[in-house]
């Protein structure tokens, strides 16, 4: 049996096996109960096998919980190796204050490399985080199952694989979980449990209530691609490489929209150059393929590409960015200053971008309100709106600029406009000194349907909304996941609740009309919330 071992993050995949999709959960499909609901106790064995980066970090995880661990890989030395380095970081623990000097030597004295799949007999929970090939895991536990107790639980680390194909040759499929953690592990609070189709349920149980002491997070999720994080983080790579593609900006200012407008801790192009474009690009294939190349998940032509160029980001010294000595990072485009407008007329509701009424006003700007379709018309009588599925140039010979949406406008240090290339000069240096006058950057892109944020908001929203409701996981647990596994500012229906089912469907139909490819049709998940929306609002 070959296990070598392959470093993982929550965005990583090697195999070239697809995800099966599955949608649901199934029952227990061997006829034994199934283990207790309970954690794994603290005196009972934890057993890691492979001994990368996402392995040592799992055993360091259970080790400083209390339990007794077990170090195995197939490669001669790599346990001893992986031995020494989870010492080393103990060892940082201490210097760091994090850990006292008496646990240290409790851990180590509870730490051991295993020569054989033998010596991991005794464990109550085997932990699997090998390269991502699926004849190679089946392989593993099929020999695990012959050694471990039928008490035991098997687990995968897998990111990319389906549980279920894994566990298919088990003779009791029913003990098999996934427990996906991310990288690093140590660190970063949450786990997918993820069911299989024979997944006992008190195994999961067991499963989740034994990471949830280790101090971990756990959400619960079904088997389909990409389970929760990997599968609707999709559209927040998709969305910009697509505005990139249309020429609308470029990568530095995408980014930068992201982060400073948006919330979002990193923007796109740098998270994938760290990720690895190679990596990413791959997760994003696997996913589309796996549901049968629906058009939601289409892969990017600019990001093949560049790993076909082999620009793969930090680890090849170039990807959308380079990174060689000395490089600097390309700025954002920042349009120059510009006089702010003394005066606008708000016709309507703004929406989600109401707040920005009172930042005017305290900025010294004068707002008069009348009755409208919810937008702002400029002293020079250009009409200023909020980001929806419609482009400027639509709207000859009226002068449109619209305003991209923001998670805080009061906090947002970046605005962002795009406007027809019909619209004079002068339309658009009012509404840049406008957001200008509240001490934001602001940037110009093209001229392109949902700008940035919006769309991008719209489809995690979509794609959120659809995994709940074809029983992935519950909606808390899917925002949840999105908070904690990719650091999302807020979950993303949590998000949409907040700007309105019926904003982000209409945003996702304009979309759809100006993009017919079935990319961008709203889901039924997120049309029944719409018309649950509208029917709540005319009670």
């Amino acid at each position: 049996m070959s296990a070598n071992v392959t470093v993982r993050g929550s965005d990583d995949v090697t195999a070239s096996e697809p995800a099966a999709a599955v949608e649901t959960t199934g029952t227990a499909a061997e006829t034994r109960p199934g283990p207790a609901r309970e954690p794994v106790g603290r005196d009972r064995t934890v057993a890691v096998v492979g001994t990368g980066t996402m392995g040592q970090g799992i055993a360091q995880v259970a080790l400083v919980a209390g339990h007794p661990v077990r170090l195995y890989d197939s490669a001669p030395g790599r346990a001893e190796e992986a031995v020494a380095a989870l010492t080393a970081r103990l060892d940082r623990l201490v210097e760091k204050g994090r850990l006292d000097a008496p646990a240290r030597e409790a851990a180590i004295a509870r730490l051991h490399a295993a020569r054989d799949l033998a010596d991991l007999a005794d464990a109550a929970l085997v932990v699997e985080a090998i390269v991502e090939l699926l004849p190679v895991k089946q392989e593993l536990f099929a020999d695990l199952e012959k050694v471990v107790g039928d008490d035991t639980v098997l687990a995968t680390n897998t990111s990319s694989l389906s549980v279920t194909a894994i566990a298919g040759g088990l003779r009791l499929p029913g003990r098999f979980v996934g427990l996906h953690f991310f990288n690093p592990a140590p660190l970063l609070p949450l786990v997918e449990v993820v069911s299989g189709f024979a997944t006992d349920p008190d195994v999961a149980t067991r499963a989740y209530e034994t990471v949830k002491g280790w101090g971990k997070t756990p959400v619960r999720c079904a088997d389909t691609p990409g389970f929760i994080v990997n599968r609707v983080a999709r559209p927040f790579y998709a969305e910009a490489l697509r505005v990139f593609e249309e020429g609308a900006a470029d990568p530095a200012t995408i980014d930068a929209v992201l982060r400073e407008c948006g919330g979002f801790r990193m923007g796109p192009f740098e998270l994938t150059d760290l990720i690895g474009q190679d990596v990413n690009e791959a997760v994003t294939r696997s996913v589309w393929e796996s549901f049968h190349q629906d058009p939601k998940f289409t892969p990017s032509l600019a990001q093949r590409r560049l790993v076909e160029s082999g620009r793969l980001g930090r680890k090849t010294g170039h990807g959308w960015f380079s990174y060689a000595d000395g490089a600097e990072r390309p700025e954002p485009h920042t349009a120059p200053p510009a006089e702010a407008p003394q005066r606008i007329v708000v016709q309507g509701d703004l929406g989600p971008a109401e707040p920005l009424l009172g930042l005017f006003e305290e900025a010294g700007i004068a707002v008069r309100r009348k009755r409208g379709d919810g937008h702002i018309v400029l002293p020079g009588g250009g009409r200023l709106m909020l980001a929806d599925g419609d482009s400027s140039f639509e709207f000859f010979p009226e002068e449109i600029v619209y305003f991209d949406l923001a998670l805080d406008y009061a906090r947002a240090g970046r605005m962002v406009l795009s406007t027809g290339r019909r619209t004079a000069p002068e339309t658009l240096a009012e509404a840049v000194g406008l957001f200008q006058a509240l001490g934001k950057q602001v940037s110009v892109i093209g001229d392109v349907p949902g700008m940035i944020v919006a769309r991008t908001v719209a489809m995690l929203a979509d794609l959120a909304a659809d995994a709940v409701d074809r029983g992935v996981a519950t909606a808390e647990d899917v925002d949840t996941a999105m908070r904690l596994g990719v650091n999302y500012p807020a979950g993303p229906l949590e998000w949409a609740q907040q700007l309105g089912h019926r904003r982000v469907c209409d945003l996702l139909r304009g979309l759809h009309e100006r993009y017919p490819t079935g990319r961008y049709g709203p889901s039924q998940a997120i049309a029944r919330r719409c018309a649950d929306a509208d029917a709540e609002d005319s009670r």
